[in-house]
């Protein structure tokens, strides 16, 4: 029995490419998909690294704040080079394949960049908390050294988790079929494919997901619990305005990413909400890094003054 369990394993075909249906159940729309996403990719890149170029020029932005946005720029700017492109040239050229190898560091890059996207949050709102609970405490607190070890180590974070996740994922066995009903290489859709026991990974999956969602996110609302707390004790609503517009942007931001992430991975995966949940991983992976620099552009004074100074 066990020769004959053999001998069927040995003759499975591995597969070397998958194909990622991405939109491809709206062929008339392909060349629109592509222009609409073109604008997007255009955007988001030149707005994030405005963002960076300008935290690095100008002194005035030269605070843990805008020090954190630096990173958070630079992460989505990452994220969308991870994503977009392969997209794009799947909508213009119709070809929907990719290598196994190239799924695999499509799929690394987006879980290290969205784990360390959620350590990031948690770091910048810790930093709102500070400064507007610790008034006085807040220079000596957030200090360049903590700083820096607060980014590395949410970078650092990510990217040693997805290590974990990775090398499970290299020890599956794909053997057909190879479509994957996404626009991009995610994890339930690519371990579906897999003709291996799945039950290890998934259960490590689960674990460190709990671990690098939960606690970011609680750490976020407890921040600003105490955040609105602090807020309406303040006696002038000028006071009460002032402090609140210095984490609203950061605010929008955290709910926009957690509200659609939320929604994508906890939403029941049956037929009926596949293309809905196509639709809000969109807003997460697409529209939210194009996003973030609007939000902190046009909601901010010193960001405001900083891209006149260049433009004039």
């Amino acid at each position: 029995m066990h020769l004959i369990d053999k001998a069927e394993e040995d003759n499975r075909t591995i597969i070397t490419e998958f194909i990622l249906l991405g939109f491809g159940n709206l062929p008339e729309s392909q060349l629109l998909l592509f222009l609409v996403f073109l604008v997007i990719y255009i955007v988001t890149m030149s707005g994030n690294i405005l963002i960076v170029a300008l935290v690095v020029a100008d002194q005035h932005l030269h605070t843990p704040m805008y020090f954190f946005l630096g990173n958070l720029s630079c992460l989505e700017t990452c994220y969308t080079l991870t994503i977009l492109p392969r997209l794009l040239a799947s909508l213009l050229t119709g070809d929907r394949t990719i290598s196994v190898s190239g799924c695999f560091a499509q799929f690394y890059c987006f879980g290290c960049l969205i784990t360390t996207e959620c350590y990031l949050l948690a770091v910048m709102s810790y930093d709102r908390y500070l400064a507007i609970c610790k008034p006085l405490h807040y220079a000596a607190l957030m200090n360049g050294r903590l700083c820096l070890q607060l980014a590395a180590g949410s970078w650092i974070s990510g990217f040693l988790t997805c290590v974990i996740t990775m090398w499970f994922m290299l020890q599956l066995t794909f053997c057909g079929p190879n479509e994957i009903d996404h626009f991009f290489c995610d994890f339930s859709p690519m371990l579906k494919l897999s003709c291996s026991d799945t039950s290890i990974i998934t259960l490590v999956s689960f674990i460190l997901a709990s671990i690098n969602t939960p606690c970011p996110f609680l750490l976020t609302v407890t921040s600003y619990v105490c955040i609105i707390a602090t807020i309406l004790r303040i006696p002038s609503t000028t006071g009460r305005q002032k402090a609140f517009s210095t984490c609203s942007s950061h605010l929008i931001v955290v709910t926009i990413f957690y509200g659609t992430l939320m929604t994508v991975y906890l939403l029941p995966k049956n037929n009926t909400l596949k293309a809905l949940n196509k639709v809000f991983s969109v807003f997460y992976t697409v529209l939210t890094p194009m996003l973030n620099p609007l939000i902190y552009s046009l909601r901010n004074k010193e960001v405001k003054e900083a891209l006149r100074k260049v433009i004039s």
